[in-house]
C-alpha cells in the first residue's frame, strides 16, 4: 500500500491542474480567434467542406408535391453552365432572411436547384407561395440523406456547382447581399 501512496499527491496535482490546462487552452484559441479577426484572417462562417473541388454528390431525390416547379436529375448539377443548390426549409427563420436574395438571383437567370431538407409538404408550398418562388427544379430530401453526402451543417446552405458538376463554393447560413457582391458573383462570373 505504501507504493502506491507517492503517487496519489501527482494524481491530485494532475487533477487539480487540469481544470487551468483546459482554461489555458480555451484563452489561446480565443486570442488566436481577435488576433485572426483583427488582421482579416478570421472568417466565422469558414467552415470547412470536404466536396470542394470534387464532384457535386448525385443523389435522385423525389419533386416537391403541390408545387408547380418540377423536381430535377442528378444530371441537372453538370448541365455546362454554373448552378446553386439551396437547401432550405419552412421552418427555418434564416431561410426566410435568405429568400430575397435567392429571388434576386432568379430575377438574374441565376440557375437555382432547391432542396427541400426535412419538411412538410404543404409548410414548402406556402412558404413558397408566401415568399415567392426562385428555383427551377424543387426536391424533397425528408430523411436528410441528401444532406448527409452534401456534408450539410444546417439549413440555409447554399453550393456552386459548375457546369462540370464539380463543388466550387459553399456558403453556411443566410446569403446577404453583402455575400452575394463580394463572394458568389466573382465566382458566377469566372465559372459562367
Amino acid at each position: 500500500m505504501s507504493g502506491a501512496e507517492p503517487s496519489r499527491p501527482l494524481a491530485r496535482r494532475a487533477l487539480l491542474l487540469a481544470p487551468l490546462g483546459l482554461a489555458a487552452a480555451g484563452g489561446l484559441g480565443f486570442w488566436a480567434m481577435l488576433r485572426g479577426m483583427k488582421d482579416g484572417s478570421y472568417d466565422p462562417r469558414g467552415v470547412p467542406s470536404a466536396l470542394l473541388g470534387r464532384p457535386a454528390p448525385r443523389l435522385a431525390l423525389p419533386a416537391l408535391e403541390g408545387v408547380d416547379t418540377p423536381g430535377f436529375q442528378p444530371e441537372a448539377l453538370a448541365s455546362g453552365g454554373p448552378v446553386l443548390v439551396n437547401f432550405w426549409a419552412s421552418w427555418c427563420v434564416p431561410c426566410v432572411i435568405e429568400h430575397p436574395q435567392l429571388m434576386a438571383l432568379q430575377a438574374r437567370g441565376v440557375r437555382l436547384l432547391g432542396v427541400n431538407y426535412k419538411d412538410k409538404a404543404p409548410e414548402a408550398g406556402r412558404f413558397l407561395q408566401r415568399h415567392g418562388n426562385p428555383f427551377s427544379g424543387l426536391v424533397v430530401d425528408a430523411e436528410g440523406r441528401a444532406g448527409i453526402e452534401y456534408g450539410l451543417y444546417g439549413v440555409p446552405e447554399t453550393y456552386l456547382v459548375d457546369g462540370n458538376g464539380i463543388v466550387r463554393w459553399r456558403w453556411a447560413g443566410p446569403m446577404t447581399p453583402d455575400t452575394l457582391s463580394a463572394e458568389l458573383d466573382p465566382l458566377l462570373r469566372r465559372h459562367a
